[in-house]
Protein backbone atom coordinates (compact mmCIF):
# COMPACT_ATOMS: atom_id res chain seq x y z
CA UNK A 1 0.00 0.00 0.00
CA UNK A 2 1.21 3.92 -0.75
CA UNK A 3 0.63 6.43 2.36
CA UNK A 4 -1.66 9.18 0.98
CA UNK A 5 -1.11 11.33 3.50
CA UNK A 6 1.84 12.27 6.39
CA UNK A 7 0.96 14.08 9.55
CA UNK A 8 0.71 13.47 13.24
CA UNK A 9 -2.65 11.93 15.91
CA UNK A 10 -2.24 15.07 18.80
CA UNK A 11 -4.27 14.35 22.11
CA UNK A 12 -3.51 16.51 24.84
CA UNK A 13 0.56 16.72 24.54
CA UNK A 14 1.44 13.61 23.50
CA UNK A 15 2.27 13.71 19.73
CA UNK A 16 1.84 10.94 17.40
CA UNK A 17 4.02 10.86 14.03
CA UNK A 18 1.53 8.75 11.41
CA UNK A 19 1.00 7.41 7.57
CA UNK A 20 -2.46 7.07 6.39
CA UNK A 21 -3.39 4.47 3.77
CA UNK A 22 -6.54 3.94 2.24
CA UNK A 23 -8.60 0.96 3.48
CA UNK A 24 -10.45 -0.21 1.13
CA UNK A 25 -10.69 -0.61 -2.57
CA UNK A 26 -13.07 -0.74 -4.75
CA UNK A 27 -13.71 -3.76 -7.00
CA UNK A 28 -16.77 -3.33 -8.35
CA UNK A 29 -17.24 -4.16 -12.19
CA UNK A 30 -17.08 -1.08 -15.11
CA UNK A 31 -18.27 -2.50 -18.61
CA UNK A 32 -17.31 -0.02 -21.80
CA UNK A 33 -19.96 1.35 -23.79
CA UNK A 34 -19.20 0.16 -27.40
CA UNK A 35 -20.92 0.10 -30.97
CA UNK A 36 -22.61 -3.42 -30.92
CA UNK A 37 -22.01 -3.61 -34.42
CA UNK A 38 -17.70 -4.01 -34.54
CA UNK A 39 -17.07 -2.99 -30.99
CA UNK A 40 -15.68 0.73 -31.43
CA UNK A 41 -15.84 2.51 -28.61
CA UNK A 42 -18.18 5.04 -27.50
CA UNK A 43 -16.65 8.78 -26.87
CA UNK A 44 -18.00 11.65 -25.29
CA UNK A 45 -17.59 15.07 -26.35
CA UNK A 46 -18.37 18.02 -24.27
CA UNK A 47 -20.97 20.77 -25.63
CA UNK A 48 -22.59 23.98 -24.50
CA UNK A 49 -26.31 22.96 -23.80
CA UNK A 50 -27.26 26.03 -25.32
CA UNK A 51 -25.54 25.67 -28.68
CA UNK A 52 -24.48 22.66 -29.13
CA UNK A 53 -20.87 23.47 -29.55
CA UNK A 54 -17.65 21.60 -28.47
CA UNK A 55 -16.22 23.54 -25.54
CA UNK A 56 -12.01 23.15 -24.98
CA UNK A 57 -11.32 21.92 -21.43
CA UNK A 58 -9.38 25.53 -21.15
CA UNK A 59 -12.71 27.75 -21.44
CA UNK A 60 -14.63 25.17 -18.70
CA UNK A 61 -15.16 27.29 -15.70
CA UNK A 62 -16.89 25.32 -12.24
CA UNK A 63 -20.58 27.04 -11.29
CA UNK A 64 -22.56 27.02 -8.60
CA UNK A 65 -26.09 26.69 -8.54
CA UNK A 66 -28.45 27.69 -6.40
CA UNK A 67 -31.92 26.77 -5.04
CA UNK A 68 -33.68 29.11 -7.35
CA UNK A 69 -31.77 28.04 -10.28
CA UNK A 70 -29.48 30.82 -10.79
CA UNK A 71 -26.00 29.91 -12.33
CA UNK A 72 -23.13 31.51 -10.62
CA UNK A 73 -19.43 31.02 -12.17
CA UNK A 74 -16.93 31.09 -10.06
CA UNK A 75 -13.24 32.08 -11.03
CA UNK A 76 -9.83 30.58 -10.28
CA UNK A 77 -9.49 33.35 -8.22
CA UNK A 78 -12.89 33.19 -6.31
CA UNK A 79 -11.43 29.83 -5.48
CA UNK A 80 -8.04 30.45 -4.47
CA UNK A 81 -9.99 32.93 -2.10
CA UNK A 82 -11.46 30.45 -0.07
CA UNK A 83 -10.66 28.60 3.07
CA UNK A 84 -7.72 25.70 2.55
CA UNK A 85 -7.14 24.14 5.81
CA UNK A 86 -4.79 21.46 4.57
CA UNK A 87 -3.69 20.50 8.03
CA UNK A 88 -0.82 17.79 8.92
CA UNK A 89 -2.45 17.47 12.27
CA UNK A 90 -4.92 14.82 13.10
CA UNK A 91 -6.44 16.93 16.68
CA UNK A 92 -8.54 14.78 18.53
CA UNK A 93 -11.35 17.33 20.02
CA UNK A 94 -12.91 14.33 22.74
CA UNK A 95 -13.52 11.14 23.41
CA UNK A 96 -16.99 9.85 23.05
CA UNK A 97 -19.13 6.37 23.25
CA UNK A 98 -19.22 4.05 20.19
CA UNK A 99 -22.73 3.80 20.53
CA UNK A 100 -23.19 7.50 20.11
CA UNK A 101 -22.24 7.09 16.65
CA UNK A 102 -24.49 6.44 13.97
CA UNK A 103 -23.11 4.13 11.12
CA UNK A 104 -24.81 5.76 8.64
CA UNK A 105 -22.29 8.67 9.37
CA UNK A 106 -19.48 6.73 8.80
CA UNK A 107 -17.96 7.07 5.02
CA UNK A 108 -14.37 6.87 3.77
CA UNK A 109 -12.17 4.22 5.98
CA UNK A 110 -8.49 4.18 5.98
CA UNK A 111 -5.76 2.86 8.38
CA UNK A 112 -3.30 4.55 10.38
CA UNK A 113 0.56 3.57 10.11
CA UNK A 114 2.75 5.29 12.98
CA UNK A 115 6.57 6.25 11.89
CA UNK A 116 8.82 4.46 14.00
CA UNK A 117 9.10 7.17 16.32
CA UNK A 118 5.99 7.40 17.33
CA UNK A 119 5.29 3.93 17.96
CA UNK A 120 4.95 3.64 21.53
CA UNK A 121 2.77 6.22 21.59
CA UNK A 122 0.86 4.98 18.94
CA UNK A 123 0.62 1.87 20.84
CA UNK A 124 -1.07 3.76 24.05
CA UNK A 125 -3.61 5.61 22.20
CA UNK A 126 -4.52 2.15 20.60
CA UNK A 127 -5.01 0.66 23.55
CA UNK A 128 -6.84 3.55 25.34
CA UNK A 129 -9.11 3.18 23.32
CA UNK A 130 -9.75 -0.26 23.43
CA UNK A 131 -9.97 -0.48 27.07
CA UNK A 132 -12.36 2.74 27.46
CA UNK A 133 -14.63 1.44 24.12
CA UNK A 134 -14.42 5.01 22.89
CA UNK A 135 -13.34 6.64 19.93
CA UNK A 136 -11.66 9.79 19.32
CA UNK A 137 -13.58 12.62 17.37
CA UNK A 138 -11.15 14.25 15.68
CA UNK A 139 -11.12 17.03 12.50
CA UNK A 140 -8.51 16.28 9.53
CA UNK A 141 -7.79 17.30 5.95
CA UNK A 142 -7.00 14.58 3.33
CA UNK A 143 -7.79 16.12 0.38
CA UNK A 144 -7.62 19.58 1.09
CA UNK A 145 -11.41 20.18 2.65
CA UNK A 146 -11.52 19.47 6.43
CA UNK A 147 -13.41 16.82 7.82
CA UNK A 148 -15.11 15.46 10.74
CA UNK A 149 -13.90 11.97 11.25
CA UNK A 150 -13.27 9.24 14.32
CA UNK A 151 -10.24 7.49 15.61
CA UNK A 152 -11.18 3.39 16.34
CA UNK A 153 -9.36 0.13 16.89
CA UNK A 154 -9.58 -2.68 14.67
CA UNK A 155 -7.91 -5.69 15.14
CA UNK A 156 -4.28 -4.44 15.99
CA UNK A 157 -4.64 -1.33 13.87
CA UNK A 158 -6.17 2.15 14.56
CA UNK A 159 -8.26 2.97 11.44
CA UNK A 160 -9.40 6.61 10.83
CA UNK A 161 -12.98 6.59 9.17
CA UNK A 162 -14.19 9.75 7.88
CA UNK A 163 -17.68 10.81 8.81
CA UNK A 164 -20.81 12.55 6.88
CA UNK A 165 -21.65 15.82 8.19
CA UNK A 166 -25.59 15.85 9.56
CA UNK A 167 -27.05 17.89 6.38
CA UNK A 168 -25.74 14.93 4.38
CA UNK A 169 -28.00 12.28 5.75
CA UNK A 170 -31.48 12.31 4.54
CA UNK A 171 -34.70 13.06 7.04
CA UNK A 172 -36.51 9.60 7.14
CA UNK A 173 -39.73 11.47 7.56
CA UNK A 174 -39.23 12.54 3.57
CA UNK A 175 -40.81 9.18 3.05
CA UNK A 176 -44.05 9.01 1.63
CA UNK A 177 -45.51 5.67 3.05
CA UNK A 178 -44.45 5.19 6.53
CA UNK A 179 -47.39 6.56 7.95
CA UNK A 180 -49.51 3.56 6.68
CA UNK A 181 -47.63 1.05 8.51
CA UNK A 182 -49.34 -0.25 11.18
CA UNK A 183 -48.55 -1.43 14.89
CA UNK A 184 -48.23 -5.72 14.78
CA UNK A 185 -50.17 -7.83 16.98
CA UNK A 186 -48.30 -9.04 19.90
CA UNK A 187 -48.63 -12.94 18.89
CA UNK A 188 -46.92 -11.38 15.55
CA UNK A 189 -44.45 -10.15 17.23
CA UNK A 190 -43.49 -13.22 19.06
CA UNK A 191 -43.93 -15.30 15.97
CA UNK A 192 -40.92 -12.67 14.51
CA UNK A 193 -39.42 -13.30 17.49
CA UNK A 194 -38.55 -17.15 17.22
CA UNK A 195 -38.32 -16.73 13.79
CA UNK A 196 -35.04 -13.87 14.49
CA UNK A 197 -33.49 -16.38 17.18
CA UNK A 198 -33.85 -19.64 15.35
CA UNK A 199 -31.75 -17.22 12.57
CA UNK A 200 -29.38 -15.96 15.02
CA UNK A 201 -24.91 -16.30 14.59
CA UNK A 202 -22.18 -14.44 14.14
CA UNK A 203 -21.85 -12.23 11.32
CA UNK A 204 -18.83 -13.99 9.18
CA UNK A 205 -18.50 -11.05 5.70
CA UNK A 206 -16.23 -14.22 4.41
CA UNK A 207 -19.27 -16.17 3.65
CA UNK A 208 -20.91 -13.74 1.47
CA UNK A 209 -19.80 -13.56 -1.85
CA UNK A 210 -19.90 -11.18 -5.13
CA UNK A 211 -22.25 -13.84 -7.18
CA UNK A 212 -22.71 -11.12 -9.95
CA UNK A 213 -19.21 -10.34 -10.69
CA UNK A 214 -18.37 -14.04 -10.56
CA UNK A 215 -20.97 -15.00 -12.90
CA UNK A 216 -19.62 -12.05 -15.19
CA UNK A 217 -16.09 -13.27 -14.92
CA UNK A 218 -17.04 -16.17 -16.17
CA UNK A 219 -19.27 -16.23 -18.89
CA UNK A 220 -16.21 -13.72 -19.95
CA UNK A 221 -14.07 -16.38 -19.93
CA UNK A 222 -16.59 -18.88 -21.79
CA UNK A 223 -16.50 -16.85 -24.28
CA UNK A 224 -12.71 -16.30 -24.66
CA UNK A 225 -12.65 -19.87 -25.04
CA UNK A 226 -15.58 -20.00 -27.76
CA UNK A 227 -13.65 -17.74 -29.28
CA UNK A 228 -16.09 -14.89 -29.54
CA UNK A 229 -14.18 -12.04 -28.74
CA UNK A 230 -14.57 -8.46 -30.80
CA UNK A 231 -11.14 -6.94 -31.92
CA UNK A 232 -12.19 -3.73 -31.71
CA UNK A 233 -11.16 -1.20 -34.70
CA UNK A 234 -9.88 1.34 -32.14
CA UNK A 235 -7.03 -1.39 -30.83
CA UNK A 236 -4.55 -0.47 -33.16
CA UNK A 237 -5.12 2.94 -32.79
CA UNK A 238 -5.27 3.17 -28.69
CA UNK A 239 -1.79 0.95 -29.21
CA UNK A 240 0.16 3.49 -30.92
CA UNK A 241 -1.03 6.19 -28.72
CA UNK A 242 1.31 4.59 -25.88
CA UNK A 243 4.43 3.98 -25.52
CA UNK A 244 6.51 2.60 -28.11
CA UNK A 245 8.45 -0.84 -26.72
CA UNK A 246 9.42 -2.51 -30.06
CA UNK A 247 10.99 -0.03 -32.35
CA UNK A 248 10.72 -2.86 -35.64
CA UNK A 249 7.24 -3.81 -34.52
CA UNK A 250 6.04 -0.01 -34.75
CA UNK A 251 7.82 0.20 -38.49
CA UNK A 252 6.24 -2.89 -39.35
CA UNK A 253 2.93 -1.82 -38.74
CA UNK A 254 3.47 1.78 -39.92
CA UNK A 255 4.34 0.08 -43.52
CA UNK A 256 1.37 -2.33 -43.04
CA UNK A 257 -0.62 0.71 -42.59
CA UNK A 258 0.57 3.07 -45.57
CA UNK A 259 0.45 -0.69 -47.68
CA UNK A 260 -3.12 -0.80 -47.44
CA UNK A 261 -3.79 2.89 -47.51
CA UNK A 262 -2.67 2.18 -51.07
CA UNK A 263 -4.91 -0.83 -51.37
CA UNK A 264 -1.81 -3.18 -51.63
CA UNK A 265 -1.70 -6.07 -48.91
CA UNK A 266 -0.31 -5.81 -45.34
CA UNK A 267 3.36 -7.66 -45.00
CA UNK A 268 3.65 -8.04 -49.19
CA UNK A 269 5.97 -6.99 -51.72
CA UNK A 270 3.46 -5.25 -53.98
CA UNK A 271 4.10 -7.09 -57.92
CA UNK A 272 5.91 -4.91 -60.51
CA UNK A 273 4.09 -3.98 -63.20
CA UNK A 274 6.23 -3.32 -66.80
CA UNK A 275 4.21 -2.36 -70.47
CA UNK A 276 3.42 -5.75 -72.46
CA UNK A 277 5.46 -4.48 -75.42
CA UNK A 278 8.97 -4.27 -73.04
CA UNK A 279 8.74 -7.12 -70.88
CA UNK A 280 12.24 -9.03 -71.40
CA UNK A 281 10.54 -12.06 -72.33
CA UNK A 282 8.64 -10.83 -75.58
CA UNK A 283 12.29 -9.55 -76.39
CA UNK A 284 14.20 -12.68 -76.06
CA UNK A 285 11.38 -14.30 -78.13
CA UNK A 286 11.54 -11.55 -81.15
CA UNK A 287 15.70 -12.10 -81.55
CA UNK A 288 16.32 -14.26 -84.60
CA UNK A 289 19.23 -16.76 -84.45
CA UNK A 290 22.25 -17.09 -87.42
CA UNK A 291 20.34 -20.73 -88.20
CA UNK A 292 16.69 -18.83 -88.66
CA UNK A 293 18.62 -16.23 -90.84
CA UNK A 294 19.93 -17.96 -92.96
CA UNK A 295 16.89 -20.22 -93.31
CA UNK A 296 14.69 -17.45 -94.27
CA UNK A 297 17.42 -16.34 -96.90
CA UNK A 298 16.80 -19.97 -98.34
CA UNK A 299 13.41 -19.35 -98.33
CA UNK A 300 13.38 -15.97 -100.04
CA UNK A 301 15.67 -17.60 -102.48
CA UNK A 302 13.18 -20.63 -103.15
CA UNK A 303 10.24 -17.83 -103.97
CA UNK A 304 13.01 -15.72 -106.36
CA UNK A 305 13.57 -18.55 -108.46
Amino acid sequence: MRAIWKGAVSFGLVNVPVRLYSATENHDLSFHQVRASDGSRIKYKRVAQADGEEVAYKEIAKAYETEDGKTVILTEEDLASLPNRSSKEIAVERFVPVAQIDPMLYDKAYYIEPDAMGAKAYGLLREALRESERVAVVTVSVRTRMTMAVLRVVEDAIVLQTLLWPDEIRDSSQLDHLDEVSEPKEAEVAMARMLIDSMSGDFEPEGHVDDFKEAVEALVQNKIAGGDVTESPDAEEEADSGEVVDLLAALQRSVDRAKAGRGEGAGTTPAKTTPATTTPAKKTAEKKTPEKKTAEKKTAAKKAG
